[in-house]
């Protein structure tokens, strides 16, 4: 094991990826769904929530509505998201307040999570409606094998073969759109975790992930961050070093951080600036999907605090504008408003959860 792990899970918005130690108890940072097919896109499962029926749809004009400046936030809204549909749901029922509360989600970028029932159909039409309102999508993979050490978000490739395939047709939908795509949360520092992923499989997943960044950016207009947990995971950063360099670092633009959990921007901010020397000095972003009121401050009484926790607000929007030469950007990578997983009376992982998605908001401060 590298460094000092401290079991955090991210709280992936899709499939779940904790590790089955005591020290998982700490924080999540993202959960998926497992599979569910929405209209033409399989929705994934887990804390991390894919992308849904129609992530291609819309025109230009639909796809510009109400986005901003995109030299503060480059990013595309998708017009026919789960909170867009949510919000649009609430006005019928003359339900204006909820909406105005959903709209605060509805009008932010979010990450799109790339399913398996067509990956190169949906990064196609996701790409390519991006493009049209001159914006760049922002894609997930998570798909390697042996995902999630088995909990909420478990599943993904069958094998190594499966997930080469998988990969090709993403990269083949991108094409040479612009895309910003970060790989495989929780992968790496579930390589970490004791009694995770199987031993036998650990030089497979390097070789996987290292595969995916040399692919994605033999593409023209694609930047890739690999994941590298939170501060409260690998508590040592120089953990980190050998193994995002097995995984093609150097070939990145950078590594992403906080994906699907709460821990705050200046921990993760002041947690990049100790790995980024130690692997040339590469720059990352920061998940504030949820973190506008941070983690639990009771979370070593809460082996799940990771997972669906109560009192938790949307963070920073997202944006390039970081102040921090640094951080490449602040985006929403885990979807807000999409559960963690079964637990808290959460739905399954990576499922769209109005009343979790109406308190995030509400919690939100501004």
């Amino acid at each position: 094991m590298y460094g000092n792990y401290a079991g955090g899970r991210s709280g992936s918005a899709h499939p779940g990826t904790g590790a089955r130690t005591r020290a998982r108890t700490r924080t999540r940072t993202r959960c998926v769904a497992g599979g569910a097919a929405v209209g033409a896109v399989l929705l994934l499962a887990g804390c991390f929530s894919s992308s849904d029926g129609g992530s291609g749809g819309g025109g230009e004009k639909s796809g510009e509505a109400g986005q901003r400046p995109r030299s503060v936030a480059p990013y595309w809204v998708n017009p026919q998201g789960n909170a867009a549909r949510q919000a649009a749901e609430y006005r019928g029922a003359d339900k204006a307040d909820e909406a105005a509360l959903i709209d605060k989600i509805a009008k932010q970028p979010v990450a799109e999570w790339v399913g398996t029932e067509d990956p190169q159909g949906q990064t196609e039409k996701l790409t390519s409606a991006a493009a049209k309102a001159d914006r760049e999508a922002l894609l997930v993979l998570y798909n390697l094998p042996h995902r999630d050490c088995g909990q909420y978000s478990k599943g993904g490739a069958a094998d190594a073969g499966a997930y080469r395939d998988w990969l090709d047709k993403v990269v083949k939908g991108i094409g040479d759109r612009a895309a910003t795509v970060i790989v495989e949360p929780d992968a790496i520092p579930h390589l970490l975790a004791e009694g995770c992923t199987p031993q036998e499989f650990h030089d497979e997943r390097y070789a996987l992930l290292n595969e995916a960044v040399t692919k994605l950016k033999g593409l023209s207009k694609t930047k890739v961050y690999l994941d590298a947990g939170n501060p409260d995971w690998v508590r040592d950063p120089g953990g980190l070093v050998e193994p995002l360099r097995r995984a093609g670092i150097d070939k990145a633009d950078g590594f992403a951080l906080n994906v699907s959990n709460y821990q705050t921007t200046a921990s993760n901010v002041a947690y990049g600036k100790k790995v980024s020397p130690m692997i040339g000095n590469k720059p990352f972003v920061v998940d504030t999907s949820r973190n506008g009121n941070g983690p639990v401050e009771n979370a070593a009484a809460d082996e799940e605090a990771w997972c669906n926790p109560e009192g938790r607000a949307l963070g920073k929007a997202p944006t390039t504008k970081t102040g921090e030469p640094l951080v490449d950007a602040y985006l929403w990578i885990k979807r807000p408003g999409e559960s963690d997983g079964e637990c808290k009376g959460g739905p399954k992982a990576g499922e769209w959860w109005p009343e979790y998605a109406l308190d995030l908001a509400r919690n939100t401060k501004g």
